[in-house]
């Protein structure tokens, strides 16, 4: 009997590790992951990290989680190290990891900048530089960092320290993609727009309505449709794709 041809999309055989996924979009983001048949490694600084290990666990996944603060390179290359010892490799990294921040640039302090910063946009890079140098002496691996429509379109309801990482990391997974390209290593960037979360959920009726009403489908996006861009990006479906910003914004920026 013929064996079907295995789905593109699949992730079935892969192993990949999520920063800041303890709870929240990187939550469903592994979570995606795992169901798409990936072994995967949740990295977070947050004390839920046990939680989502054994959340994922109780699912029937493989999975395992390593505290790490992204901003720290020691840190964070310790728990990739480890990931790659418990799976053997890592075929996909996530770059989720970020600081949320809301309030006028009038009021931003330099410390609150720098950690922003440091979380967001430095996390990023070391993530990639991380990964990259791994995948590289491989030869294949995806990369996927999670940008945002803040780091495109200006809004009063975005901070701007959130922003300018944000905006920052289109520049990142670009230069890595460049700089890998070469090597079977893609590195492209996710932006979403406004994800239903606690922090929405907790908006007045009438704003979460406005807001809604300024996407022209009529609705904020669900983690779960991040989630699938995720394992888009992290499946042989996109190997010819890399350098690029997936929009996912319910045409509030179309382009």
């Amino acid at each position: 009997m013929t064996q079907p041809t295995p789905s593109p999309f699949s992730l079935a055989g892969c192993s990949a590790f999520v920063t800041g996924a303890a709870r929240g979009l990187g939550f469903a983001i592994a979570q995606g992951l795992a169901e798409a048949g990936a072994r995967v490694a949740v990295c977070d600084v947050s004390t839920g990290l046990d939680a989502a290990v054994a959340s994922l666990r109780d699912a029937g996944h493989d999975a395992a989680g390593w505290h790490a603060d992204v901003r720290d390179e020691a840190s964070l290359r310790a728990a990739f190290d480890a990931a790659v010892q418990r799976f053997g490799a890592i075929d996909a990294m996530v770059n989720n990891a970020a600081l949320t921040p809301t309030g006028s640039l009038w009021d931003v302090s330099a410390s609150e900048w720098d950690d922003v910063l440091g979380v967001n946009l430095r996390g990023t890079f070391f993530g990639c530089r991380i990964a990259g140098r791994h995948m590289r002496k491989r030869g294949r691996g995806r990369i996927v960092n999670l940008a945002s429509i803040a780091g495109q379109l200006p809004s009063a309801a975005t901070a701007v320290h959130y922003a300018a990482s944000k905006a920052g990391i289109g520049a990142v997974t670009r230069a890595f993609a460049v700089e890998l390209a070469p090597h079977g290593v893609t590195v492209n960037a996710i932006a979403p727009a406004a994800i239903e979360s606690p922090q929405l959920a907790g908006l007045d009726g009438a704003l979460r309505a406005r807001l809604a009403a300024a996407v022209p489908l009529g609705r904020f996006g669900a983690p779960a449709e991040v989630a699938a861009a995720v394992i888009y990006l992290a499946s042989d479906a996109a190997a010819f794709t890399t350098g690029t910003t997936l929009d996912l914004n319910g045409g509030r920026l179309m382009r």
